[in-house]
């Protein structure tokens, strides 16, 4: 889970994801929302309030909010509230909660079937590791987040929302990040692929299981953090206000 220690450095580290998710057109408008945990078993959360766009986004403009509250903080949206309060009272091991509705995840999410088949290895990352919600029945307010939030685990790190957008989760930002990252671009190999009308050219379960593997080993190598880190140095030469 992310270190309560580093709580400037996880204010940063999210309004980082903010503005790259912008930059990368994983943003809808000034909807859509992500938080962190800010002390163990997630019982006080990072946010970021309503109404701004994720490419204006500071880390001294994030919302730190109990996530035993009775209501939401004035200055947050009802949903970010509703989804990400049920996530983080669960207390499992989703330290960082990026919920948007990107371009190639929300288009596989409106498929009457919206699994991600192992056509390329990018796919192979998320085989038996994706959750997805057929049960679409509004905005996520109510019942709507609670059955979300149940179906959160560690162990599936990306819950596609049917009809909706991606929830992509992980035990820190940089873990978070880049399995969103990685999800929306397989989503994207595949929809191409799917779009040229010719045979999809699967690989088999034994080999997509051991792919999957493969990334767990660059995983534990530290990709996400330097891949991350690279980020945060782009955006230090480019657009360090992020810090502030």
């Amino acid at each position: 889970m992310a270190n309560p220690d580093d709580h400037g450095t996880l204010r940063e580290q999210l309004a980082c994801a903010f503005r790259w998710m912008a930059r990368l057109e994983l943003h809808e408008a000034a909807a859509n929302h992500c938080s962190v945990v800010s002390e163990p078993g997630g019982g006080r959360f990072l946010i970021n309030p309503a109404g701004r766009h994720f490419s204006e986004i500071r880390a001294s403009d994030l919302l730190e909010v109990a996530a035993d509250a009775e209501a939401a903080p004035a200055d947050l949206d009802p949903t970010a509230w509703a989804i990400h309060g049920a996530m983080h009272r669960r207390g499992r091991d989703v330290g960082c909660i990026l919920h948007c509705h990107s371009l190639y995840a929300t288009a596989l999410a409106c498929l009457a079937n919206p699994e991600l088949p192992p056509i390329e290895q990018n796919a192979m990352r998320f085989f038996e590791r994706l959750r997805i919600d057929h049960g679409f029945e509004g905005m996520g307010l109510g019942d709507e987040a609670e059955r979300l939030a149940s179906m959160a685990d560690g162990d599936a790190p990306i819950l596609l929302l049917g009809n909706h957008g991606v929830i992509a989760t992980g035990p820190d930002v940089a873990t978070a990040f880049d399995n969103l990252y990685y999800f929306e671009r397989a989503c994207r190999y595949y929809l191409v692929a799917r779009a040229s009308g010719l045979p999809l050219r699967p690989v088999s379960a034994e080999v997509a299981r051991r792919t999957a593997a493969q990334w767990d080993e660059y995983a534990k190598m530290g990709a996400p953090q330097a891949h991350f880190a690279a980020l945060m140095r782009v955006l230090d030469r480019e657009q360090d206000d992020y810090r502030s």
